[in-house]
C-alpha cells in the first residue's frame, strides 16, 4: 500500500514538473481573453478620453486620491499629460493584439497585464462585471506558458527545430532591451508608485520587485537557452511547468468561485426565489438593445420562472459537474448559451466573451483540437491558390551510364 502511494505520488509530481497541462485550454484562455480586450479597446477609441483620459468624470485628481488610498498600480498615474495616456492607451492596445497572436508571449502578457491595469485600475466605475474577469486573468496569463500551441512563438519554435538550431532569435533581446529601458525610465521618474516592498500584488512584494524580478528571469531564461541548454534548462522548464500547472490549477478554482457565489447569493434573494428575477432587468431601457424580442420572451410567466430557476441552478451546481465529464460538458454548453442569451438580451457582449472564453478552460481536448482543424481548413480556404511548383526533371541513367535530363554527361 505503502509502496503504491508512494509511486502514485512520485508519477504525479513528475507529471506537473515534466508537462504543462492543458495546453490547448490556456492558447484558448490567450486568445479569448485577448480579443475581447482588444475589441473593447477599439469601440472605446472614440470614447477613450471620456473614459481613461484627461476628459474624464473621474478625474486625474479624484483617480489619485483613490490610487493613494487604495494603492491601486496604474501607470496613467506617473503623468497627467495627454501624450502620455495615448503612450499608455496604445500600448494596451498592440500588446493585447501581439499577445493574441502569440508572438513573444511572456514579454507581450506582461506588457498587457500593465496595460489593464493601468486602464482599469484608473476609472474603476467603468466597466459591466467582464472587466473583473479579465483583470484576474490576465495576471494570471503571466504565469502560465500559454503560447506552446496556436501562436506564432509554437510556429517558430517547429521552424527552429526542423532547422536544428538552439541559438535564440535577437529580436527576443532586443525586446528584452527596450522593456528594461523603459521600465529604468519609469523608476526614475519622480513618484511613480513603482514601491520595491510594498503596496503589490502581494503582500510584501511591490510592483518595481514583481516587474523588474519577471525581467530578470527573461535573461535569465535566455542565457540558460543560450550557454547551458542542458540540465539547467531542464530545471528551469520543470519550474515554469510547476508554475504554470499551479496557476492553471487557480484559474479553474477562480471560475468555480465566479459561480458558486453568483449561485449562492441569487438563492438569498426573493425575487429568485419566487422565479421572477429575470422579468425586471429585461425592462430597464438599458439593458434593452432589442426591446421587442426581450418583451416577447418575458410575456411567459412560465418561461421567466424556468430562466430564473434555471440560472441558479446551473450556477450552483457547476462546481459540482466537475466530478462527472459528461455532466460537465452538458453543463458547459449551458453556461455558454446563457452567457449568449446575456449579451443578445442585455446588451453585455464583453461580459458575456470573457465568461464564455472562463468556461473554455474546461473544455475537452479533443473537442478543441477539432476545432482548430476546422479553423485550418477555413483558413486554407480564404488564402489565394498558390500556383502548383512544376517539378523538376528526374534525371535517369542513359545506356552509356550519363545523366540525362539533368543538365548534360557526367564526368
Amino acid at each position: 500500500m505503502t509502496g503504491s502511494l508512494t509511486r502514485g505520488l512520485a508519477q504525479g509530481l513528475a507529471r506537473v514538473t515534466g508537462t504543462a497541462l492543458g495546453p490547448y485550454q490556456t492558447a484558448v484562455l490567450r486568445i479569448g481573453l485577448s480579443f475581447t480586450w482588444v475589441c473593447f479597446l477599439l469601440r472605446e477609441w472614440p470614447h477613450r478620453y471620456e473614459l481613461y483620459g484627461p476628459g474624464s468624470p473621474w478625474g486625474w485628481d479624484l483617480a489619485r486620491r483613490l490610487t493613494d488610498d487604495n494603492h491601486a498600480f496604474t501607470a496613467l498615474m506617473w503623468s497627467d499629460s495627454p501624450v502620455w495616456f495615448e503612450a499608455v492607451y496604445l500600448v494596451a492596445l498592440v500588446s493585447a493584439a501581439l499577445l493574441l497572436l502569440g508572438w513573444h508571449t511572456r514579454a507581450m502578457a506582461v506588457l498587457s497585464m500593465t496595460g489593464v491595469l493601468a486602464l482599469q485600475n484608473r476609472s474603476i466605475l467603468v466597466g459591466d462585471g467582464g472587466d473583473n474577469v479579465i483583470h484576474l486573468m490576465a495576471l494570471y496569463l503571466v504565469l502560465v506558458r500559454c503560447g506552446q500551441v496556436w501562436s506564432l512563438d509554437a510556429r517558430r519554435a517547429a521552424r527552429r527545430a526542423r532547422a536544428g538550431t538552439t541559438t535564440p532569435e535577437p529580436g527576443g533581446v532586443l525586446l528584452w532591451a527596450g522593456c528594461g529601458a523603459a521600465l529604468a525610465a519609469a523608476q526614475l521618474v519622480t513618484d511613480t508608485r513603482l514601491a520595491w516592498t510594498e503596496h503589490g500584488p502581494l503582500p510584501g512584494l511591490g510592483w518595481a520587485t514583481v516587474l523588474w524580478g519577471l525581467w530578470l528571469v527573461h535573461a535569465l531564461w535566455w542565457l540558460v537557452c543560450r550557454y547551458a541548454p542542458g540540465e539547467p534548462r531542464t530545471v528551469l522548464d520543470s519550474l515554469a511547468n510547476l508554475a504554470h500547472n499551479a496557476t492553471l490549477l487557480v484559474i479553474m478554482a477562480e471560475v468555480c468561485l465566479i459561480y458558486a457565489t453568483a449561485g449562492w447569493y441569487k438563492i438569498q434573494g426573493s425575487r429568485w426565489q419566487d422565479g421572477t428575477a429575470v422579468y425586471y432587468p429585461m425592462h430597464i431601457d438599458y439593458f434593452a438593445p432589442w426591446p421587442g424580442l426581450s418583451h416577447a420572451l418575458v410575456g411567459s410567466g412560465v418561461l421567466v420562472m424556468l430562466m430564473s430557476y434555471g440560472t441558479v441552478i446551473s450556477q450552483t451546481a457547476f462546481p459540482f459537474t466537475l466530478l462527472n465529464r459528461r455532466a460537465k460538458n452538458v453543463l458547459l454548453v449551458v453556461m455558454m448559451a446563457e452567457h449568449a442569451g446575456i449579451a443578445v438580451l442585455l446588451g453585455l457582449p464583453f461580459f458575456s466573451l470573457a465568461m464564455i472564453v472562463a468556461d473554455a478552460v474546461f473544455l475537452p481536448t479533443s473537442f478543441l483540437l477539432r476545432l482548430g482543424a476546422l479553423a485550418g481548413r477555413a483558413r486554407d480556404r480564404l488564402r489565394p491558390a498558390r500556383p502548383a511548383a512544376v517539378p523538376a526533371p528526374r534525371e535517369e541513367p542513359a545506356p552509356d551510364g550519363s545523366l540525362v535530363g539533368g543538365g548534360g554527361p557526367a564526368t
